[in-house]
């Protein structure tokens, strides 16, 4: 394939994500940032006037604007490059091993599947289809986090013992501006063997983690509870886990920590120094050193990932953000894409599928039952 072939715009359909939808305009904006993909066709939502009022609003013909997503698998055959799954976590299954059947590339929205024995399902669509499939896990596509990865896999830390990680945020018990209870999207308050919580939250914590250090969990021991409006749901989890080559880890996520929008940290200890990350402060990287020395790196310090032009759409000192992540996983697929097309698969440290998703679910089912049992649980 020609150079000029592999740059060519890429087409997308979505299925879910309307202009009403928690994630859907997000990735409508991330999606064609670099000019990488093109939206052209669409199942938005179940919502007649809502699928149409989004078909509209972002330039869709009505002939590729379809009220169901098995018709639009059926009728866009030949005509799309991926189709972007981005509806509520426990309708992925029949939608992605649908899409895989069909034939199509697909990218779906965290978390792939509600367990991991539906993960393993899809798995097998993957292989028998010698299909593509891509989990957008969008924080480890922001440049600090990548550079910190860097950093991580030179050594210029150590040798990493321990890594604590949260994501606190505070929608399940903050009143809005009218003095009312927030109402999440239905979905959001039903948990099943896995809390809803951990596919919503937790799920990013495990990708950090191995994004950064390519190790994987080995044994937990968690606790969770109820503190918000919802009594019937998880909103709030704690756990200790040790990795492979012996690294400990404390996660914390929960939907109730007053004063969190999203608060999620990363800290990383080695024995010759440590690195800290917050998303409020996306373009920071705090180093600290066995000697005593500290320092504060950002895309304008001599680095060396975070510097690459495809992470400087504007210069340093104007933040890379929530989307322009979004955008760098976009980017990261479409290689992806056309490396699958050239040989029937695909490799990237940055871009995830399956297996990925399966650990992960694999890892929040062990925390539901070290919950249960009180005890540690092997992963």
């Amino acid at each position: 394939m020609s150079l000029s072939a592999e740059k060519r715009c890429l087409s997308l359909g979505f299925i879910g994500g309307s202009i009403d939808s928690a994630v859907g305009h997000t990735h409508q904006i991330a999606s064609q940032m670099d000019g990488r993909w093109q939206l052209v066709a669409g199942c938005f939502s179940r919502n007649k006037s809502v699928n149409d009022k989004t078909a509209a609003e972002w330039g869709l013909s009505s002939e590729r604007t379809y009220s169901t997503y098995k018709a639009l698998i059926e009728k866009e055959q030949g005509k799309l490059d991926a189709i972007v799954v981005l509806t509520p976590t426990p309708s992925h299954t029949d939608i992605v091993i649908a899409a895989l059947d069909a034939g199509y590339a697909v990218i779906c929205e965290k978390t792939l599947s509600t367990s991991s024995q539906e993960a393993l399902l899809i798995e097998e669509s993957v292989k028998r289809n010698n299909g593509f499939l891509a989990v957008t896990l969008n924080y480890s596509g922001y440049p600090m986090m990548r550079e910190l990865r860097r950093i991580i896999k030179a050594g210029d830390l150590g040798r990493v013992q321990q890594i604590q990680i949260e994501m606190p945020q505070e929608g399940f018990i903050r009143l809005d501006a009218e003095g009312n209870q927030t109402q999440p999207q239905a979905w959001r308050l039903r948990d099943n063997t896995v809390p809803t919580i951990s596919l919503d939250l937790g799920i990013h914590l495990h990708h950090i983690i191995h994004y950064l250090t390519q190790e994987r969990p080995v044994d937990v021991v968690a606790d969770q509870a109820s503190y918000g409006w919802f009594k019937d749901v998880v909103d709030s989890v704690t756990c200790m886990l040790r990795y492979t080559d012996d690294i400990r880890c404390q996660m914390w996520f929960s939907k109730t920590a007053l004063g969190h929008r999203n608060g999620l940290k990363v800290r990383v200890f080695g024995d010759r120094g440590s690195a800290e990350w917050l998303q409020v402060q996306p373009e920071e990287l705090l180093l600290s050193y066995i000697n005593g020395k500290r320092e504060i790196v950002d895309r304008a310090s001599f680095v060396s990932e975070a510097c690459l032009p495809r992470y400087n759409r504007f210069k340093a000192g104007h933040p890379a953000g929530f989307i322009e992540a979004f955008a760098n996983i976009y980017c990261d697929m479409a290689d992806c894409y056309f490396e699958y097309k050239n040989t029937g698969t695909y490799t990237s440290r940055e871009v995830y599928g399956v297996s990925h998703a399966v650990e992960g679910l694999q890892l929040f089912e062990a925390i539901a039952l070290s919950v249960k049992k009180r005890c540690w649980v092997s992963i």
